[in-house]
């Protein structure tokens, strides 16, 4: 499980990579598709509490899809391009689809979980679920073969 886990960062951190050298060639956004909104992770203890918090300036809450499982966080939906801009003078601001992964490194209680958006921000709140009861210690005595 932990193999799968250290992949799965690792691929989100070549994915970081990537979206990362498109911010160092502007000159090539034209050759990508979509929108990749930043992405903020924190835990929180009191109580504990896995928080995630997208940027998602201009969107329409209703049209963002959120779904949980136990292994990862995935938020996907898309930013459309404004109708009838006229020709473009200037152009940064990226549009398009989007879907964001985030692999969760907690057991989080899924039917507790929930999400809001304010002011462009999506934050989706995941409390970590209840560690199972430790059992009572159980002497085992040592057989000498």
């Amino acid at each position: 499980m932990d193999k799968r886990r250290d992949l799965e960062h690792a691929a989100d951190e070549i994915e970081q990579l990537f979206a990362d050298l498109w911010q160092v060639f502007p000159f090539s956004r034209g050759l990508r598709r979509g929108y990749r909104p930043q992405v903020d992770v924190y835990f929180g203890e009191d109580p504990p509490t896995l928080t995630v918090i997208v940027e998602l300036p201009g969107l329409d809450p209703a049209g963002i899809q959120v779904v949980v499982s136990p292994q990862a966080l995935l938020i996907a939906g898309e930013r459309p391009r404004p109708r009838d801009c006229g020709h473009y003078q200037q152009m940064e601001i990226e549009y398009g689809p989007f879907q964001r992964q985030v692999t969760l490194g907690m057991d989080v209680d899924l039917d507790a979980a929930t999400a809001s958006y304010e002011r462009g921000l999506l934050m989706v709140r995941l409390p970590l679920a209840p560690k199972p009861a430790r059992a009572e210690s159980v002497p085992i005595k040592v057989r000498v073969s």
